[in-house]
């Protein structure tokens, strides 16, 4: 089986980061690691992430960052971090599990049907026979936004936002995560603009040979989000320096 290290991004977790829910996934699949990325956090986090990592039986790591970076850079690191093992995949997933980590041998397994694909993001399609069940504003604040972000990129994607991905351990990937991102955010968006400039218009054309999207099977919202609404307001300032900084030239 694929082995795959998770980068799950801290910021603030100590009361809510479903610790058992982790080493639970840890017992059943053996070639799954976890790397925690403490962001600065001002409350328990650190200790909380010490004590899980020494009931994991070498299965978990904790990296802790001086002062809070935001999500890009925390993730950034983190990839980087993971790129350095001998795992096959590297992705990040949500600490507070809004996501099942049951749902990464699904994501996974496309990497297995599809030898070329460098990515797969998880994706909250609303539709019969998935739990998917989200705020309804940010739910169509996601649609839009969703929206723009195609006719931006010139290409259809559903779900840029998901806090499930997966990436090929490759030199092409880690290329795309070797300097800090210009958001804090919205660094997903950032991916796919860094991975358009450096692809031939026809082979963007057919993007979904590299990037899948994989409808989750749930999604789940949970109290404490970081994510605030002003930040979905800063959103167009966000995306108008990608596309400065990517796309115009």
């Amino acid at each position: 089986m694929t082995s795959t290290t998770l980068v799950v991004p801290c910021f603030n977790e100590a009361s809510r980061l479903p610790g058992e829910t982790y080493l639970s996934c840890l017992e059943k699949n053996a070639d799954l690691d976890v790397l925690f990325i403490d962001d600065g956090s001002t409350d328990d986090t650190s200790d909380v992430l010490q004590q899980l990592c020494e009931r994991s039986s070498g299965r978990c790591e904790s990296l802790r960052l001086p002062v809070n970076q935001g999500k890009a850079e925390a993730v950034r690191q983190g990839i980087l971090r993971a790129l350095d093992s001998e795992a096959s995949l590297v992705g990040f997933w949500d600490a507070d599990l809004a996501i099942p980590l049951e749902a990464i041998p699904d994501l996974a397994g496309v990497f297995e049907e599809r030898p070329e694909t460098l990515m797969v993001f998880g994706s909250r399609v609303r539709m019969l026979g998935r739990e998917v069940d989200r705020d309804p504003f940010r739910h169509y604040a996601g649609r839009l936004f969703a929206t723009v972000v195609s006719l931006l990129l010139d290409v259809a994607v559903y779900d840029t936002q998901c806090g499930a991905q997966l990436f090929r351990a490759c030199p092409t990937v880690k290329d795309l995560f070797q300097e800090p991102f210009i958001t804090r955010w919205i660094f997903d968006v950032e991916i796919l603009a860094r991975l358009k400039r450096t692809l031939s218009p026809e082979a963007w054309k057919n993007l979904g040979e590299l990037v899948s999207e994989y409808p989750l099977p749930s999604w789940q919202d949970v109290s404490g989000s970081k994510v605030r609404p002003q930040d979905f307001l800063h959103a167009p300032l966000d995306l108008t320096a990608i596309y400065r900084t990517y796309l115009s030239k």
